[in-house]
């Protein structure tokens, strides 16, 4: 079992940044953000992997950046260049075992969520 516990959320304004966190009380294999939009599917943002191996969505691709601490098993998010469009309840999701790639169907451990809001 995982469990997974986001923070780091808020309320800035377009331009601007934010880094959310995910920490983890197991060891995943392969850790993921999402996020979803009211009245949209929920989305893959980016993944990395033990090796820190990176996967990212060409929406946010050159502004976020993903990256982890697996002595402290806790993921993060640096979030720059923020638009309205990023504008989400952005989870955490992980697996023990195997890449899930962007897919969510592929992740068994999801965390609660943390809100993101861009004003312009």
């Amino acid at each position: 079992q995982v469990q997974l516990v986001e923070s780091g959320g808020g309320s800035v304004q377009s331009g601007g940044s934010l880094r959310l966190s995910c920490a983890a009380s197991g060891y995943p294999y392969c850790m993921a953000w999402f996020r979803q939009a009211p009245g949209k599917e929920r989305e893959g943002v980016a993944t990395i992997d033990t090796y820190r191996r990176r996967t990212y969505a060409r929406s946010i691709q050159g502004r976020f950046t993903i990256s982890r601490d697996n002595a402290k098993n806790t993921m993060y998010l640096q979030m720059n260049s923020l638009e309205p469009e990023d504008t989400a309840m952005y989870y955490c999701a992980a697996n023990l075992r195997g890449n899930g790639g962007l897919l969510s169907g592929n992740y068994n451990y999801w965390g609660q969520g943390t809100q993101v809001t861009v004003s312009s």
